[in-house]
């Protein structure tokens, strides 16, 4: 039994197109744009090229991007007046502050600063707060977690009654989406480099989502055959035969893997391009939740 591939790429083209076309009825219906701003601190290479993306990926679907570059060396004070400023400015509906900021400056202050209404990257304690509640909606979900459960989703996997294991327990993708299973009514266990028994834990779930950041960690026979596996890692392994050295691979070993999973995405093309198409979607229901308030 072969798994079927999760085309990420196609079902975050789908999201997109959907953003597209409300973003054009909402010029069209209310003369109003939406418009995200970025916020890039240092010269992380890294960095530099997801919010070039973002901004690339704006253009194409008719939302305003609106970029500010700090140098490395800002201060606290500089950064966190830029982040008041846009909170501020009724023309930005969303803000990304691009982490990880240099290690000088306090992150969680920066994120506190971002209004609630244009978190589009789901991380104020607030939504973190109310994703974590039973009965309550958070506005925004964290974009790469929102990215695997609609991967699930378009894919016709059922969470309700499922058992599923999250292998790792980051603040930005293992513990929302741990969150985001049991509102769906999955029965989650969160597991981690402290875990005894890992491969065993595995072995029981009927959904795998792999964020511990850990190249090729999980192989084919760690998987329950016919489970459905969610590969959020990106990592660089070393390939001589590859034009730049090394090819990009996650934290699930995906020869040995797709030959028990049921479903599985691969590495590039899963997750990834998800996670820009849901910030996409959070901007727009940012824009909305905007106009809401200015027709009323």
């Amino acid at each position: 039994m072969t798994a079927a591939i999760i085309d990420g790429k196609a079902i975050a083209e789908k999201v997109r197109e959907e953003v597209r076309q409300a973003v054009a009825r909402m010029q069209e219906d209310h003369g109003y744009t939406p418009g995200l701003a970025t916020v890039l601190v240092g010269e992380n290479p890294a960095s530099a090229t997801y919010v070039r993306s973002k901004r690339k990926t704006c253009e194409e679907l008719g939302i305003r991007s609106i970029g500010h570059e700090l140098p490395a060396d800002a201060t606290q004070q500089q950064v966190e007046k830029l982040v008041a400023d846009l909170s501020a400015n009724p023309n930005v509906n969303g803000i990304l502050v691009q982490l990880p900021l240099p290690k000088h400056l306090d992150e969680e202050a920066v994120l506190n600063t971002v209004s609630i209404e244009k978190d589009v990257d789901g991380f104020h304690p607030v939504n973190i707060g109310r994703l974590a509640m039973k009965g309550r909606d958070p506005l925004f979900i964290p974009c790469t977690p929102y990215g695997c459960i609609v991967l699930l989703e378009e894919s016709g996997i059922t969470m309700r009654g499922a058992d599923a294991v999250v292998v790792g327990r980051s603040n930005i993708v293992g513990l929302p989406v741990a969150m985001l299973l049991q509102k769906r009514d999955a029965t989650v266990t969160i597991c981690h480099s402290r875990t005894r028994d890992l491969a065993d834990r595995i072995r029981q779930a009927d959904i795998v989502i792999a964020a511990i950041g850990q190249t090729e960690m999980i192989t084919g026979d760690m998987i329950k055959p016919g489970a459905a596996v969610i590969d959020v890692g990106i990592n660089q392994k070393s390939d001589p035969t590859a034009k730049r050295g090394y090819r990009l691979v996650g934290d699930v070993e995906f020869e040995s893997a797709k030959e028990v999973a049921g479903a599985i995405t691969p590495v590039p093309g899963g997750v990834g391009p998800m996670t820009i198409a849901m910030l996409m979607k959070n901007t727009l229901r940012a824009a909305e939740i905007a106009l809401a308030k200015k027709t009323h």
